[in-house]
């Protein structure tokens, strides 16, 4: 099987791939949502992210991922207490997944029979943990929208089956992609993303050529292509892991919360959400930066992506969300 195209040979792209990043640094983030046309690399951007995520400590055998042998649930009757390195998990969610697909299936005959809860786990067992993808997002299907709402809202699966009920850990970054001309996203869902960005085709010729010309070399030299762009995957992921141990280290002076609830407030998003997700995501790049603090460039860098999808729609403004946005940063933080 081919190796995934590596993360830091994407041309350009740099908001999208800067999102990426900020949610494996800080999965409190809520997820990233990318629109845009066709064949801009939306999804070779998700599963390249995969390669360059670093590893989990998990329960040898556990089907959820647990941390711990006490966090293993019952029904998976877990032997081992081991633990082991694992890569984190990135799950696809196809269209047109059934409902016990994604959740899991009861063996309601054996239940019955043996009375023992025989479980098959589903694709949100195997996304605790890690990050759950959806292509075509706006395109799934509303009861598959309405469970992943109530997960992630929950951070626990519950199946319930016949007075049977099995629970697990379903803790994951949800990533969509889509394609804007094939369907809007229901907005509970929307609001559900931290952070979303919008991408195009490159304009400049040559970026383009260099798109064309990376492309080819993946496809005609693979190996040699992967190894070249191998170090700086690597230097990508040693980054990565040190902002996620600085993270915890950076202070949040009052001055930037209030220009978080400023920002909120010039922008008009309903609820704080906005705000608390603006906070992350500046705390996250900070961390990503090496620095002490979150300061307004931090802010100013972030906040087109945490604010742009929370906008109420203004029909006397015919400007982009994202070109409001930075608009209202720009009279609030100068």
């Amino acid at each position: 099987m081919t190796a995934p195209f590596p993360f830091s040979a994407i041309v350009g792209q740099d908001e999208m791939k800067l999102a990426l990043v900020l949610a494996a640094i800080d999965p409190g983030i809520g997820g990233v949502l990318v629109f845009g046309d066709r064949g801009t690399g939306k999804s070779t951007a998700v599963r390249a992210l995969a390669a360059l995520l670093p590893q989990i400590t998990a329960v040898e055998g556990c089907p959820v991922n647990s941390a711990t042998p006490e966090e293993c649930p019952d029904w998976a009757r877990v032997t081992s207490t081991a633990l082991v390195e694992k890569p984190t998990p990135v799950v696809d969610l196809p269209l047109g997944v059934s409902e016990d697909r994604v959740t899991g299936a009861l063996d309601i005959e054996r239940a019955l029979s043996r009375g023992e809860k025989a479980f098959e786990p589903g694709l949100l067992a195997r996304a605790n943990r890690g990050f759950l993808y959806i292509d075509e997002v706006n395109l799934l299907e509303d009861h598959i929208v309405d469970l992943l709402l109530d997960v992630a809202q929950s951070g626990v699966n519950a199946v319930e089956r016949e007075g049977l009920s099995i629970r697990h850990a379903a803790r994951f970054v949800l990533v969509g992609s889509g394609n804007p001309e094939e369907g809007e996203l229901r907005p509970q869902l929307l609001d559900r993303f931290g952070l979303s960005v919008d991408v195009g085709s490159p304009d400049d010729i040559e970026q383009r050529i260099e798109v064309i010309r990376r492309r080819h070399d993946y496809e005609t030299a693979t190996e040699c292509f992967l190894s070249r762009w191998q170090a700086e995957d690597a230097t990508l992921r040693e980054a990565i892991v040190a902002a996620r141990t600085r993270l915890p280290l950076v202070e949040t002076p009052d001055e930037t919360l209030r220009d978080c609830a400023q920002v909120s407030m010039a922008v008009g998003t309903d609820g704080l959400r906005g705000e608390l997700t603006l906070l992350r995501a500046a705390r996250a790049l900070a961390a990503f930066d090496g620095a002490a603090t979150p300061d307004r460039s931090h802010l100013r860098r972030v906040a087109p992506m945490a604010m742009g999808h929370r906008l109420r729609r203004d029909p006397l403004d015919e400007s982009s969300a994202v070109s409001r946005v930075v608009r209202a940063v720009e009279d609030v933080l100068g």
